[in-house]
């Protein structure tokens, strides 16, 4: 096996567990996603194409009883694939109101999936009608442009299909430019990115093969130029696939590392939370449970779980004020400074987690309510800051021993 055939089952395998990981959300989703499947459709037929193209399968194919059906079937599902993406690209623009402004590059968007709707079938039917009739298959080949390389039935064939691949690869190329460079998001941007390269080497390979097919018409070039020929330029078609299934998966891919940091940040918080809950019952929406229940319950998304948590913490620390003296918060600075010293870390989050952990005591320990009691201001630009800082208290307060807590509360006797 050669490094372009592993690189074609590598790509091939990427695509597929990209359609299967999209296929749920495309058949099971909302009836009106159309986003979403002309997406899947897009992954589906391209990967379909690529397993086509791969050693084994296009072998199998090949010498068939229909000679070079590999070819016939990848030019299919590549059509579909195309069908899909300019739909796709269509999706993504929304909805305008009836009879309002709609933008230039829209209307060309619609106009080209329009035609290319109609020019598909059309496409298709001269496909299948010059493969069987024009097309010299008295052989079976291995690389069909290269082993078809100065036959013109072959590139007649090769044409048609060049043609539709071009002129859909340049208008994903343009439509996608457009997109990239007004995107806010930097992911969506990278990703976009990532795609647009991948239709300009779509319309690169396009137009370089046709070349080499028309020139090799009129001067039939040798065995070993055709075939480092054929080996360049889908090495380069790998590379479009690579670029074109991860860019689109980009967007996708940074929603769940999003989601990821968010149960993260849920299983950090939880011990913390569930021990200030204990000490106020009446102030949670709902009663704290074990973590693994909290953590597995799918009725509340993990973004206003982690909101609601992080303002329960901060609503259980505000009530703990009114348990502890001021000085508490300096005996937890001191406590934390000395933990740190030496070792370079924020003694910041350890001084909550001390004063947090010291008027949970006091408080159990039958302390009286009074005035409210001094804290660090915190000053968080975001709720995702708030929350960054809470999992470093969180992660500080697990570490701190019952003891040393103790010892925190009775400094502040001895100089009282």
């Amino acid at each position: 096996m050669t490094p372009l055939d592993l690189a074609g089952y590598l790509v091939a395998g990427l695509m597929t567990a990209v359609a299967l990981w999209r296929m749920p959300a495309a058949l099971w989703g909302d009836e009106e996603d159309k986003r979403r499947r002309a997406l899947w459709g897009c992954y589906a037929g391209f990967a379909a194409a690529l397993w086509t193209k791969t050693e084994a399968v296009r072998t199998a194919l090949n010498n068939s009883q229909v000679t070079d059906l590999a070819v016939l079937i990848k030019h299919y599902t590549a059509t579909v694939a195309i069908l899909a993406i300019l739909s796709y690209i269509v999706a993504i623009y929304g909805r305008y109101p009836d009879g309002g402004p709609v933008p230039r590059h829209v209307r060309f968007a619609r106009v080209v999936q329009r035609v290319v709707a109609k020019a598909a079938l059309a496409t298709l039917v001269l496909l299948t009608v010059l493969f069987f009739t024009v097309v010299d298959r008295s052989v079976p080949s291995d690389r069909f442009v290269s082993d078809h390389a100065g036959q013109w039935g072959a590139t007649l064939y090769m044409s048609v299909f060049y043609l539709f691949l071009g002129a859909a690869s340049a208008v994903c190329a343009y439509q996608w430019a457009l997109a990239t460079a007004g995107a806010v998001r930097r992911h969506l941007r990278i990703g976009l990115g990532m795609m647009t390269c991948a239709m300009f080497i779509g319309v690169a390979y396009t137009v370089s093969r046709t070349l080499f097919l028309w020139v090799s018409v009129v001067d039939n070039p040798s065995a070993a130029f055709a075939r480092e020929f054929d080996r360049a330029t889908e090495a380069a078609q790998v590379v479009l696939f690579a670029l074109f299934a991860l860019g689109a998966s980009l967007p996708a891919f940074s929603n769940g590392w999003r989601r990821a940091r968010l149960w993260r940040a849920q299983a950090r918080l939880h011990p913390l939370w569930r021990e200030l809950m204990t000490t106020f019952p009446d102030q949670p929406f709902e009663p704290p449970r074990s973590r693994m229940r909290d953590l597995t319950r799918l009725d509340t998304p993990a973004d206003l779980r982690v909101d609601r948590w992080t303002a329960d913490i901060a609503d259980a620390v505000e009530k703990l004020r009114h348990y502890v003296p001021d000085d508490l918060l300096d005996a937890a600075r001191r406590a934390a400074e000395a933990d740190t010293e030496g070792t370079g870390a924020d003694p910041g989050p350890r001084t909550d987690a001390y004063w947090i952990k010291a008027a949970l005591l006091a408080h159990r320990d039958g302390a009286e309510a009074g005035r409210a009691a001094a804290v660090e201001p915190k000053n968080a630009s975001d709720q995702d800051d708030e929350v960054a800082w809470l999992v470093r208290v969180a992660r500080e307060y697990r570490t701190i021993p019952p003891a040393r807590t103790e010892q925190v509360l009775e400094s502040l006797e001895q100089t009282a």
